[in-house]
């Protein structure tokens, strides 16, 4: 599972998971327990909704955010 920060146009960012990191010919993007920043749900979502499907035209950019063995990495090379 990859961590994201979906940036849609015309919209606030977009926090989620994704299987997998779309490929360079994918139309669409699957994401998973899309939310906001802080926490709440995505006002134009209906609350139930667990995964969305948008077309890349649409988005922007995604920052890919660290995942857990990521972060033990980074934190005992900060230790040191």
């Amino acid at each position: 599972m990859v961590n994201i920060i979906l940036h849609i146009q015309n919209e606030d960012p977009v926090l989620g998971e994704l299987d997998e990191m779309p490929g360079a010919m994918d139309v669409v993007i699957t994401v998973k327990n899309p939310h906001r920043r802080d926490g709440k749900d995505i006002p134009y979502l209906d609350a139930s909704v667990t995964t969305v499907v948008w077309p890349m035209s649409r988005v922007n950019f995604i920052e890919v955010l660290p995942g857990q063995e990521e972060e033990e990495i980074i934190s005992s090379v900060r230790e040191k």
